[in-house]
Parts: structure tokens; C-alpha cells; sequence
């Protein structure tokens, strides 16, 4: 559905977007991950047709970027992270302006607007003025905009900024709901939980270069060199330390706070049951025995390393 050959654009110097190749398939949610500033809103903006490229190539849904821009722009829909509303308008209003510009005519116009208003939850909102929404109320409704011409993909920058809490899980509820109706997503941000519960593919990107592209699980074993334990026993933590960290499937051990100790097995070791066992055999009692969990923060982190070296 989107395919990229080493998409390209520098602006004077500073190289925005370096050798982008990404491919996306059909129903993939795609979370492009990176800190303001590393390229994430130029790669959507040349997807979408609004920037050319310098170098590569781009297709989205087979069309090029370069030949078939009308194309593209009729199967895509793309949401800024900052947009401009009608302060004059009713909600239900605005969606039916835009309809009208996708040629959306008749009975059908006022119909799809109703639907995608009740598919990002506003339709207690049709009435009210745009300028009086919430900032998330304003994202969904934006969200419910590009919807309106049953685009194939959606491109979203940064649909979470600036929401409080609530406002972004309800985001991500809608994103999950949008993968579940095969619509190929791409969304950018910069805070990482956000999208490890949503995407089932990631990319990314630091200083307009793809550090990462691959499914989730793909990512986390790229990052993984070995596997991390954390535990806690009813004894002396640092006896029951020096026992562990005697084995010869044991790294390192660090006694944390709390008597938390944190076990590092050696790279290969993947059977870690030996460990309950010894320290049970010693006489400790296990309050805790879990393996540590790599989330995408902890993944960007350790992929990113070599940029600043």
C-alpha cells in the first residue's frame, strides 16, 4: 500500500529525510517514532503529495508520487498535527463543507458526516460551534474530516499532541478501531507509549535516518541482547546477590532499592529456570520473580545510541 525506495529532502544542508525505504501493507498501523525535529512530518508530507522529494521514489497504493498526485491525494487522508477550523461553523456544518469538496453530494453528504461523527464518538457534538471544542474534542473531529472521502490511507502527525490523558487514550481507541476496518495508518509521535499497545509495525527515525523498520516484536529482539529478571526475596538481598551472580548462566547482578535485585543472564541464556530453584534451595523466600519487559522507549533509546557517539 505504501512503498518508499530512498525517499529524500534536505533543505540547504540539513538532510530532513535520509534514504527513507519503508513498506507497508494493507491494515498495518504504522508508528513512526522520533523526536521533534527528525524528519517524521516531511516523509508524511512527500507521501501525501504536499513536498517533493530531492532523490527516491514514492508509491502509494501503486501510484507515484511524481506522475499520479491526484490519484494519491483522492485514497489518502491527512491530519497535521496543528489545523485551522471556522470559527463560524457548527461541527456538523464543517463536515459538510469538506464533504462537499470531496464531491459528496445529495442525502449521502449529510449521512457520511453523521457516521463519521459517530465513529469518533462526537455525534453529542454535531451541533456545537467548532471554535468551543477541547483540543481532543477538535483532534477527533479532525480525525472524523479526513475520514469523510473513505480514504484507503491515513497519514496522522502527531494525532495525541498536546492532549490531556484521557484525550489520548480515546485516541488510541480510535486508531485500534481504524486498523480493525483495514485502513492502512501511518502515525507519528514523539512519546513512545502511546503507540506500543496500537501499532503492529514501527519505524525509527533520528536525524532523518531510519534506525528501525519492523514489526514490533521484530524491533524488541533487535534490541534484546539478553534477557533481564527482576527479584526480590524475603531474606539479606545482598547474600542472596552473591549466590546468583556466582551461576555461570548469570551476567550481573545489582542490588536497587527495596532489596530489588536485577539479574542479567548471559546472551543465549533463555531458560532462566535454574534461579527460583537455587535460591529456593538457599533457604530464600521469592516475593517477586519476573522477567523485565522492553518497552519502545527503552528500544529507541538503545537503537539511537550510535547516532551520538
Amino acid at each position: 500500500m505504501i512503498e518508499t525506495r530512498d525517499l529524500t529532502k534536505r533543505y540547504g544542508n540539513l538532510i530532513a529525510a535520509n534514504r527513507i525505504n519503508l513498506k507497508l501493507d494493507e491494515g498495518d498501523v504504522f508508528g513512526f517514532i522520533g523526536p521533534n525535529g527528525s524528519g517524521k512530518t516531511t516523509t508524511m508530507r512527500m507521501l501525501a503529495t504536499l513536498l517533493t522529494p530531492d532523490f527516491g521514489e514514492a508509491y502509494v497504493d501503486g501510484h507515484s508520487i511524481y506522475t499520479h498526485p491526484r490519484e494519491i491525494r483522492r485514497i489518502v487522508g491527512f491530519m497535521p498535527d496543528f489545523f485551522g477550523v471556522y470559527d463560524d461553523m457548527k461541527v456538523i456544518e464543517y463536515l459538510e463543507f469538506f464533504a462537499a469538496a470531496y464531491r459528496i453530494d445529495g442525502p449521502a453528504r449529510r449521512k457520511v458526516c453523521e457516521d463519521k461523527l459517530e465513529l469518533v464518538d462526537m455525534t453529542f457534538k454535531r451541533d456545537a460551534m467548532v471554535n468551543q471544542l477541547s483540543r481532543g474534542q477538535t483532534q477527533r473531529i479532525g480525525l472524523a474530516r479526513v475520514l469523510l472521502h473513505e480514504p484507503k490511507v491515513l497519514l496522522l502527525d502527531e494525532p495525541a499532541s498536546g492532549l490531556d490523558p484521557r484525550a489520548r487514550i480515546e485516541i488510541r481507541q480510535l486508531l485500534k478501531r481504524l486498523g480493525e476496518l483495514k485502513k492502512t495508518v501511518m502515525v507519528s509521535s514523539h512519546i513512545l507509549p502511546e503507540l506500543a499497545d496500537v501499532c503492529n509495525k514501527v519505524g525509527m527515525i533520528e536525524k532523518g535516518i531510519m534506525v528501525a523498520n519492523a514489526r514490533v516484536d521484530e524491533v524488541m529482539q533487535q534490541v534484546r541482547q539478553a534477557i533481564v529478571l527482576h527479584v526480590r526475596v524475603g531474606g539479606e538481598a545482598d547474600t542472596a546477590a552473591k549466590l546468583v551472580e556466582q551461576h555461570s548462566d548469570v551476567a550481573k547482578v545489582e542490588v536497587r532499592t527495596g532489596g530489588l535485585l536485577v539479574v542479567t543472564l548471559q546472551k543465549g541464556v533463555l531458560d532462566y529456570s535454574f534461579l527460583p530453584t537455587l535460591l529456593v534451595g538457599a533457604g530464600h523466600k521469592l516475593t517477586l520473580f519476573r522477567e523485565e519487559e522492553l518497552n519502545l522507549e527503552t528500544a529507541f533509546m538503545e537503537l539511537t545510541r550510535g547516532l551520538y557517539q
